[in-house]
């Protein structure tokens, strides 16, 4: 049983830890809004679909307590907006203490298919609204000399597939940019952390996936990527046993790699 089955202990004496989800509305990141709540985190939950996000908010509030849960609606894409709406959300929550970056896009993509728009957004939702985002976090982060930066990106992005090159290209490249941001911070003492999910049972799974194995829940997802946390682990594959298996499949050699249909 994962800890949203509770409502948090109360501790006046210890300020409120707060944290910010970005691409909360549904899935991975609305389950995370609940986990941080019910574990006694303030949370903004941002996304685009505003009505998604206050249905969400509003649960959350009843069943921990008012205000817990501060909604945002934003597209990730509008990047010139983001500075200012950062600034704005760690006023209201009144610090911050952690970042989730969640939000993506996978549409589907077929074999002989080879369209920019679908590309360019993945790449502008995936990789680069992860930057713009992540960068400010890093910032206050390091003026301040503490914080948790957690970003979900996938198992797809440890080799290229060819079933969606574009959204396999941009989950390595947000692992990448994460360890980067990994070797600049650990020595100014804050955790940055990079979640590899398989299968977990949401919209995207639904759309882009024929054959599917070791699916779990996004409450469970969740649950898993907050323990990564608390232990401020580098790289965590959701659930666990994908390590071993993309262990395998990243020493296939590329030329058998190539032949396989997935």
């Amino acid at each position: 049983m994962t800890s949203t089955s509770s409502t948090p202990q109360t501790r006046p004496l210890e300020p409120q830890k707060c944290a910010i989800v970005i691409g909360a509305s549904s899935g991975i990141g609305a389950a995370l809004v609940r986990e941080l709540a019910h574990n006694g985190y303030r949370v903004a939950a941002v996304a685009r679909r505003e009505a998604k996000l206050q249905e969400l908010s509003d649960s959350v509030n009843t069943a921990v307590s008012p205000n817990t849960v501060l909604p945002y609606s934003h597209n990730v894409t509008d990047y010139d907006e983001i500075p200012t709406l950062f600034q704005t959300i760690v006023q209201a929550l009144g610090g911050l203490d952690m970042i989730i970056y969640n939000a993506g896009v996978q549409p589907r993509v077929t074999l002989n298919e080879y369209d920019f728009e679908k590309d360019h957004k993945m790449i502008e939702v995936n990789l680069l609204g992860a930057i713009a985002w992540l960068n400010q976090a890093a910032l206050r982060f390091e003026r301040a000399g503490q914080g948790q930066i957690v970003g979900i990106g996938s198992v797809a992005g440890d080799r290229g597939r060819v079933g969606s090159p574009v959204y396999n290209t941009s989950k390595a490249g947000l692992a990448t940019y994460l360890e980067s941001l990994r070797n600049r911070l650990t020595r100014q003492g804050i955790s940055v952390t990079t979640i590899k999910p398989g299968f977990v049972d949401t919209v995207l799974l639904e759309e882009n996936a024929t054959r599917t194995f070791w699916v779990i829940s996004p409450q469970e997802a969740a649950s898993q990527i907050l323990k990564a946390a608390k232990r401020r682990k580098q790289t965590v594959y959701v659930p666990g046993r994908w390590r071993l298996l993309m262990l395998i499949i990243r020493h296939i050699p590329s030329f058998v790699f190539r032949r396989l249909s997935f």
